[in-house]
C-alpha cells in the first residue's frame, strides 16, 4: 500500500500520525481513502475536485503535472508539499 506522509499542519486530523498507509492507484483514490479514515483531510488538500492552489504532491520524490490523476504504485511514498514559486 502507498505510504502517505502527513504534513505537520494536517496531523491534528490524522491523530498525530506522521505517516500512514492507504490504498489507491491514483492521487484521487489515495485522498478519498485518507478522507474515509481521517475526515476533513480532503477539504484541506482539495478545492473544486483539484489540488488546492499552492499545494503539490510528490510521488517517490517527483512532483508531477497530472494532478489528481497521477499514478501511485503499491510501494510509493506520497508527500503533500507546499508549492514554491519565485524568481527574479
Amino acid at each position: 500500500m502507498p505510504e502517505v506522509w502527513i504534513p505537520s499542519l494536517l496531523r491534528s486530523l490524522s491523530d498525530g500520525q506522521e505517516q500512514v498507509q492507504v490504498p489507491g492507484e491514483t492521487i484521487r483514490e489515495v485522498i478519498e481513502n485518507l478522507e474515509a479514515r481521517f475526515p476533513g483531510i480532503k477539504e484541506r488538500v482539495c478545492e473544486d475536485g483539484r489540488m488546492r492552489p499552492g499545494l503539490a504532491v510528490a510521488i517517490d520524490g517527483v512532483v508531477g503535472s497530472d494532478g489528481m490523476r497521477q499514478r501511485v504504485a503499491e510501494e510509493s511514498e506520497v508527500h503533500f508539499v507546499t508549492a514554491i514559486s519565485g524568481g527574479l
